[in-house]
């Protein structure tokens, strides 16, 4: 049995005793090693990707997994390097390699998307695979960046065992098409010790699972003439205060004691016909470089199990639609992802060439002042005083300094000079949808191409990913099968 079901088997029972939720079978229980003569290819080992791969296994078919990143262990010599160097890898960071962006990135479980699949059998399944027990009753489960890797270690584990296989440093480039039929993909190797070789994997079915910063997947389908969309998306900054001022607003005291936990926040206002809002609030939390390339200025939000920075981070986006960009119209259905790089590509270009933070004190943004200094920070490359009401889009930034007072406004404490406002944040959700049939879940165009998770547009986040993947997986199987 794979790491961590009997310890799911014994937590069960305690929480049984408890009463907390129902017994129901171990979902690994009831698999077994694949025969079958039928394979498909999956392009991502993140959760959509691994989780269509768990259940087509289920299913009795072989996933074969791509992934142009490393493993979830190696991935952190180039996250080291980032942060400490502000080198770019631009095929394993905080975007790519195996886990996806959810795993050195706070490890959030809470979705919204609760038909769209079931949550209790992916929440089981991180269980069985060592995640703690308490995800499957607390209203906003979290594993954080600390433990979830060896989750994501412990799944692909089980997919070796039942006869699956996974290849790191494996790029696309090419898509395999006869009439209008995916048989295949081709590859090169992103491990610079390999030969260039490119090889060529042929299956009964491929789901691209890239996630949402895969731009040259975009691009490919794009030149292929295979039908790809602009889809809306949001932008903005992520805000830091010390975590002992969110506390002390959230919980009316000075110190939160060593029971309650780190205090988070919501918030959300209209600007004009648009919203603005928090993403991603990560208490006791750090900021992190989630750059995808060189040349590039893009921030994140993560944190541990234990929550326990002296600081609070959370994305303040707007929505950015399709009538915003007529200026990036030339682009087709890229131009939201081409307005996505034109503004990170700024930010970069207003700093020193490293991955230093355009930065400002958040009175100072909402004024449009230059901040004289910064406060402390938990973004490990450094802040500098940058005058982001210019380097930021004009309606982005006036709907973000309208959306900030406002926030000011709702809680107190919120405007304070200790919060600093930092540039930018832009991976909230995919720019491109890759459309899909509602009922088979293909291609329109493509029979056997099967477009899945965050970087198809039809998931925002570890656990509504994962169902999609497993979405994908079932009508796979009908089509397989028959």
């Amino acid at each position: 049995m794979p790491a961590g079901a009997t310890r799911y088997t014994d937590s069960v029972r305690k929480y049984l005793a408890l009463g907390l939720f129902t017994a129901e079978p171990a979902v690994l229980q009831g698999f077994e090693p694949v025969h079958s003569k039928h394979s498909v290819l999956i392009v991502g080992a993140g959760p959509a990707g691994y989780f269509a791969a768990l259940e087509l296994l289920e299913q009795g078919i072989k996933p074969i997994v791509l992934d142009r990143g490393k493993d979830v262990r190696a991935r952190r010599r180039d996250l080291r390097a980032i942060q400490q160097f502000g080198e770019v890898n631009p095929h394993s960071n905080y975007c790519f390699g195996e886990g996806g962006a959810g795993t050195y990135s706070d490890g959030k479980l809470y979705t919204r998307s609760v038909k769209r699949g079931s949550v209790k059998k992916s929440l089981q399944l991180l269980v069985e695979h060592g995640a703690p027990s308490d995800i499957l009753y607390e209203a906003h489960p979290h594993i954080g960046s600390n433990k979830l890797p060896g989750v994501v270690q412990n799944i692909r584990e089980t997919i070796l065992h039942y006869g699956g296989e996974v290849h790191f440093g494996q790029l696309v480039t090419d898509f395999i098409v006869r009439d209008n039929t995916m048989l295949g993909v081709r590859t090169i190797t992103t491990d610079p010790a390999a030969p260039e070789t490119g090889k060529e994997w042929l299956a009964d079915a491929v789901v691209l699972a890239t996630g949402h910063s895969a731009r040259d997947i975009y691009q490919l389908l794009h030149q292929k003439n295979i039908l790809i969309e602009a889809k809306p998306f949001a932008l903005g900054v992520r805000v830091e205060h010390p975590q002992r001022l969110v506390d002390s607003v959230q919980y009316h005291r000075s110190d939160r004691g060593e029971h309650l936990p780190a205090a988070s926040y919501s918030l959300v206002c209209q600007v004009g016909e648009r919203g603005v809002f928090s993403f991603c609030m990560c208490p006791g939390g750090l900021i992190v470089p989630a750059a995808t390339a060189p040349g590039e200025i893009v921030v994140n939000g993560m944190s541990m199990s234990r929550r326990d920075s002296a600081f609070a981070n959370s994305g303040v986006v707007t929505a950015v639609e399709v009538s915003d960009l007529k200026a990036w119209e030339h682009h087709g259905p890229l131009a939201h992802l081409a307005f996505q790089a034109e503004v990170e590509q700024t930010l970069f270009k207003a700093g020193d060439g490293s991955q230093k933070g355009p930065a400002l004190r958040l009175p100072d943004f909402i004024k449009g002042k230059l901040s004289a200094n910064l406060p402390g920070s938990s973004y490990i490359p450094g802040l500098y005083p940058a005058p982001l009401f210019e380097l930021l889009p004009g309606f982005i930034y006036q709907r973000l300094r309208e959306g900030l007072s406002q926030f000011g406004r709702q809680m107190r404490g919120y405007y304070t000079e200790d919060a600093v406002v930092v540039g930018t944040e832009s991976r909230t959700s995919s720019p491109v949808r890759i459309p899909r049939d509602p009922i088979t879940l293909q291609h329109p165009q493509i029979a056997g191409f099967y477009p899945c998770g965050e970087g198809a547009g039809y998931a925002g986040g570890i656990i509504s990913a994962a169902m999609d993947g497993q979405n994908v997986a079932l009508a796979i199987m009908k089509r397989v099968k028959g």
